[in-house]
């Protein structure tokens, strides 16, 4: 236990998608090419199955295979955490499993359902860090809302590394943060984060999940790189033509944050296809030749560099 690394990871987080096929089937030779393609573009991390994975769709044995999946094309070069959540039993369920499979750590997903009081809500995310070993970060969003007290007395336990915000609170972030300090990696987990990035970084958050790296991660390399060196005019450039572009489709449809992903590898020929899962909805036609635009024109006044 001693000789775990208890620090959440850094910069450009990766979360792989659930490839399917036409009849809705985990195709598990898709998702190593997503891991290894995310891996490959030098991002820090791996998060299997969690939002962007359609955590909330997948049964026990899709979770398992996916895990697996992950770790194997892993190979400790980056480390590897699951998305853990939704109703207790099931969350420790997984931490158990992810412990077992050789996962680094978890990032908490909210409880299904229930508007918890805080007492209630520290005692669901209490159970599950302190279920194993492994690293566990906490997601603020939807109805996982936490006040400074709770946040204090959940950081008690050791392996509570990090933090990721989904909410959007600056009142609250800015509590947070100073009050909390170093003692979290602080993680931004807003749709779409490079739009919020900027506001976030001058709070001390050192990650961000980004959503279009599995498909054009180039640019969010780019953009990463031109907003910690202050290179205004290249932030502007990139907001202008590609990061507020696919922003603007991603708001046209509940479920699109997932949806919309997958239509971005599907254009730049990664083979992982369009299907997901009930509620979610795929996306339409028209939104989808807008995408192929927006992608075209990022590698076009963006060209990726030859390694």
């Amino acid at each position: 236990m001693n000789s775990i690394a208890r620090k959440a990871p850094v910069g450009i987080l990766g979360f792989p998608v659930a490839p399917m096929d036409q009849n809705g089937r985990l195709v598990v030779s898709a998702l190593e090419k997503n891991i290894q393609f995310l891996i490959d573009e030098g991002l820090s991390s791996i998060f299997i199955a969690c939002g962007s994975g359609e955590f909330h769709a997948l049964s026990n044995i899709e979770y398992q295979t996916m895990v697996e999946t992950a770790i194997s094309v892993a190979k400790g070069k980056v480390p590897v955490y699951t998305g853990v959540g939704g109703n207790i039993s099931h969350a420790l369920e997984l931490t158990k499993l992810s412990k077992e499979l050789g996962a680094n750590g978890y990032l908490i997903l909210p409880p299904y359902l229930i508007e918890p009081e805080q007492e209630g809500l520290c005692n669901y995310l209490s159970t599950i860090i302190e279920s194993t070993d492994l690293n566990a970060i906490v997601y603020q969003r939807d109805n996982c809302v936490l006040t400074l007290p709770t946040l204090q007395k959940l950081v008690e336990n050791p392996q509570l590394v990090g933090f990721k915000d989904g909410l959007g609170n600056m009142d609250t972030n800015i509590e947070l943060t100073q009050t909390i300090g170093d003692r979290l990696g602080w993680l931004n987990g807003m749709p779409m984060a490079e739009v919020t990035m900027p506001a976030y970084v001058n709070m001390g958050f050192t990650s961000y999940s980004s959503a279009i790296s599995n498909y054009i991660p180039h640019i969010s390399a780019t953009f990463y790189q031109a907003l910690l060196s202050q290179n205004k005019s290249l932030l502007n450039e990139l907001y202008l033509n590609v990061i507020l572009p696919i922003n603007r489709i991603r708001r046209q449809k509940k479920g699109y944050a997932v949806a919309l992903i997958k239509a971005g590898m599907e254009i730049v020929g990664l083979p992982v296809g369009t299907q997901v899962r009930a509620p979610i909805v795929q996306v339409e036609k028209d939104h989808y030749q807008q995408m192929e635009q927006i992608i075209k024109v990022a590698f076009d006044k963006f060209p990726k560099d030859k390694k």
